[in-house]
């Protein structure tokens, strides 16, 4: 994977800057005209600019409503075939924008841009990137307009990257081409300390560190892909994220720094349309937790929360949690590996629960935040069904209907609301 970060040298004075825009941002031709002028006002600045965009808010949603109403079962294939062109839709108008306004841009689709991907459709990984066509263009002193959320196979095939695609081709790319700087741009001013649409009060962060920012993104905040963020972090790509409708600054996610430890949370995240998996009296031996989570795996299905109880009699109580989306699937799946640990064992599910996550690297240097989040939530009479922590995490799940008032409680017992120097 070196070859991400070495492959290419900037060969010119220029830096280069790297610029993403969601869906939000290009949602209607007079955004991608805003657009295509940011754009050329970067370039005019005296740099070599990549941006990297979106489908248009809504479109993938009607690419999806399309495919059901054709089929029942549609392969996962050919909703890459489908879902790919939502994107193509954006770079083309954007292309025609900075042309219409006396630029000079080059749309190209990820496997025109050399963004080489594994074969799992639908959430495919990008395992090389071949920027040969990036470089050419950008020294030829266009603009290049980057298709997000898709690659293509070494056989040829289609692919996308699942739903926030975008954001990491934006920063494999970056990484690909040694950019100097990459911006993500949304319809927000930043990272805030919670979704201001739930908590109004909520806070601006400045700067976040890759680990709060990762862990954020896992847990339901829906600023960036979680595994934009991952990758950002393995090859050391700092970026910012903004807003595409103003110029307030934004929020700069880097590396750690010691002053960083002094806030002790520096976010609340909310999480739902998860589902819960209880699988009842398993016997306890080894192997039969591999066995389940095997099968899971193999329909590449992302499970979070994992709780696993013995009782008494030599059986054990496993339960995880997982979008309801997949919970159909992980059902199906379960079966057959269920059928062989015996007769006893059953399965039982529920949708309808969220997850609240507080995070912090704060939390490794000081004590009692579990405590405090918990007396938090009893205060409020909400209850409590799991409970999974990390280094920089606290998650619980509760009930769906109880997710907002539970996210306004955790962030004012940490005092989110307060500004911050």
């Amino acid at each position: 994977m070196q070859e991400f970060c070495s492959a290419f040298r900037i060969s010119t004075a220029l830096s280069i800057i790297v610029q993403k825009y969601g869906g939000t941002s290009v949602g209607t031709t007079e955004r991608i005209r805003n657009v295509a002028n940011r754009l050329l006002a970067t370039q005019r600045e005296g740099h070599q600019v990549v941006a990297v965009v979106s489908a248009m808010a809504g479109v993938t949603d009607n690419l999806l409503k399309l495919a059901s109403e054709v089929s029942n079962s549609p392969t996962d294939r050919e909703m890459d075939v489908l879902l790919a062109t939502g994107e193509q839709t954006t770079i083309a108008l954007t292309a025609m924008a900075i042309d219409d306004l006396g630029g000079s841009a080059i749309s190209l689709t990820g496997a025109q841009a050399g963004i080489e991907t594994d074969g799992v459709h639908t959430k495919a990984r990008i395992s090389n990137i071949s920027p040969t066509e990036v470089h050419r263009l950008l020294n030829e002193g266009h603009i290049v307009i980057l298709a997000g959320f898709q690659g293509r196979t070494a056989e040829g095939r289609i692919t996308t990257l699942g739903r926030g695609g975008s954001d990491l081709s934006a920063i494999a790319m970056a990484a690909a081409i040694n950019a100097d700087l990459c911006q993500i741009f949304t319809d927000v001013d930043g990272v805030y300390t919670c979704d201001p649409r739930v908590v109004p009060d909520a806070q601006k962060i400045d700067v976040i560190s890759y680990d709060e920012m990762l862990e954020m993104a896992s847990s339901g905040s829906k600023v960036m892909q979680s595994r934009a963020v991952e990758f950002a972090k393995k090859f050391g790509v700092r970026f910012e994220v903004r807003s595409s409708l103003n110029d307030n600054p934004g929020t700069l996610v880097t590396h750690e720094t010691m002053s960083m430890e002094s806030v002790v949370i520096r976010g609340v995240s909310l999480e739902r349309d998860q589902a819960k998996v209880t699988i009842e009296d398993v016997p306890d031996k080894p192997a039969n937790a591999s066995k389940i989570f095997q099968a899971i795996a193999s329909a590449n299905i992302n499970i979070d929360m994992i709780v696993q109880n013995v009782s008494w009699d030599g059986k054990a109580d496993i339960s995880f949690t997982l979008h309801k989306n997949d919970l159909a699937k992980a059902k199906e799946v379960l079966k057959p590996t269920l059928d062989g640990l015996g007769n006893e064992v059953s399965l039982s599910a529920m949708d309808g629960i969220a997850k609240v996550s507080a995070v912090g690297i704060g939390m490794r240097s000081h004590s009692g935040v579990a405590a405090q989040l918990f007396s938090a939530l009893g205060e409020a009479g909400i209850n409590i069904q799991m409970i999974t922590t990390s280094e920089i995490k606290i998650s619980v799940t509760i009930v769906e209907a109880e997710a907002e008032e539970a996210a306004r409680v955790v962030h004012r017992a940490f005092d989110l609301h307060q500004p911050r120097g």
